[in-house]
């Protein structure tokens, strides 16, 4: 599932939505979404039940949305219910 910069913008009015970037810590420490949490790619695929809960949503990050689309195709199919912002951060950035 996938969601749009400005979709993402509209549900976060108040920050309080579960948003997770997965690039590396060195991506994330330079620059990244407010409130966005930083979970490397690596750590959330291979041990998700240490970060995620089913019964809560999940909008997942990286730079050009590809990996993202990734990552939620498989923490879905686990029973998660994660959403990929399309285009990634390099979209954020630009309609930001």
């Amino acid at each position: 599932m996938q969601i749009s910069v400005e979709e993402l913008n509209n549900k976060n009015k108040y920050n309080t939505l579960n948003i997770i970037d997965i690039r590396d810590n060195y991506a994330y420490a330079k620059s990244h979404i407010i409130n966005a949490k930083n979970i490397p790619k690596e750590f959330l695929v291979n041990y998700p039940e240490k970060y995620l809960k089913k019964e809560q949503k999940y909008y997942i990050y990286c730079q050009n949305g590809i990996t993202s689309v990734n990552v939620v195709n498989k923490l879905n199919t686990q029973g998660y219910h994660t959403y990929s912002l399309i285009g990634g951060y390099n979209n954020y950035l630009l309609w930001k």
